[in-house]
């Protein structure tokens, strides 16, 4: 009965494989294939990891992203030069001058009017003729106008004449003909002699309307044609050529000096008093 049984079981198990196409078979094959390539293809445990390279990893991270973010030429970070202030010394009045990178545009003719007003009759202007004055009447510098309080008033408004007259000229009447910026352009960056040098020579170069350098015209006509006009206000002794020659040398010179203290004065600001304050 047993045999009967197990022979019935064969049969029918027989007869289920061999009623499977070919077709069948090889798609069973084939899906039999890609379960294992799944499997083989799973990835592999993680291994073990040391705390050392992981800290080492995290603590460079950032370092690595601060040096990719830093531009190599940042010009924010470059020190720019300080910047000329209105008056010097806080009396001396500065309003020709323009900080070191800095292209305003050129004066109007009623702009360079009031500059030109505005340094004649500031405060300053009575205080630095005053002290002049006192020092041409005590070295007695034009004996024909005398000695004591009338001489002292000699000397001061001869003086204070000399100063507006040049300043109209130069600063307003000038530079609108020959159309000059008679404006003093600060260079803010190299040694003190150059900078020193270069203050000094813009009595004889000067920027157009255009900022072209070029002879500066207003300068050496304006003060040439101020010194000319004073001869007609100082005593006879010194309306000769030489006497007028010094004058104009010494209108210029005071004009160089001038520029120089205006260069240089930002930074002796700057690095001496308000360092030692």
């Amino acid at each position: 009965m047993h045999k009967v049984f197990i022979f019935i079981v064969l049969a029918v198990s027989c007869g289920a494989i061999f009623s499977l196409n070919p077709s069948q078979l090889r798609a069973q094959e084939s899906s039999t294939r890609q379960d294992l390539a799944l499997v083989s293809d799973l990835p592999d445990a993680p291994g073990p990891q040391t705390a050392g390279a992981t800290g080492s990893d995290q603590a460079n991270q950032p370092e690595q992203d601060k040096t990719s973010q830093a531009p190599a030429d940042d010009p924010a970070a470059k020190k720019l030069p300080p910047p000329q202030p209105k008056r010097i010394l806080g009396v001396m009045p500065n309003y020709r001058a323009v900080s070191a990178g800095v292209r305003p545009p050129p004066f109007t003719p009623h702009e360079a009017f009031m500059v030109a007003t505005r340094n004649s009759f500031d405060y300053s202007s009575f205080v630095f003729v005053g002290v002049t004055s006192l020092l041409a009447e005590g070295s007695n510098a034009h004996s024909q106008l005398g000695k004591g309080v009338g001489g002292y008033w000699a000397y001061y408004w001869r003086g204070y004449l000399d100063k507006t007259d040049g300043n109209y000229w130069v600063d307003f009447v000038m530079p609108t003909i020959f159309h000059q910026d008679e404006r003093y352009y600060a260079k803010g960056e190299g040694g003190v002699w150059k900078r020193s040098v270069y203050a000094a020579t813009r009595v004889v170069i000067t920027p157009d309307f255009h900022g072209k350098n070029g002879f500066n015209t207003s300068e050496i006509l304006g003060r040439g044609v101020s010194q000319a006009i004073s001869l007609s206000y100082y005593p006879s002794k010194t309306q000769t050529p030489g006497a007028f020659t010094e004058k104009y040398a010494y209108a210029l010179s005071r004009d160089a000096i001038t520029n120089v203290f205006r260069e240089l004065w930002p930074d002796i600001n700057a690095h001496f008093i308000h360092h030692q304050r």
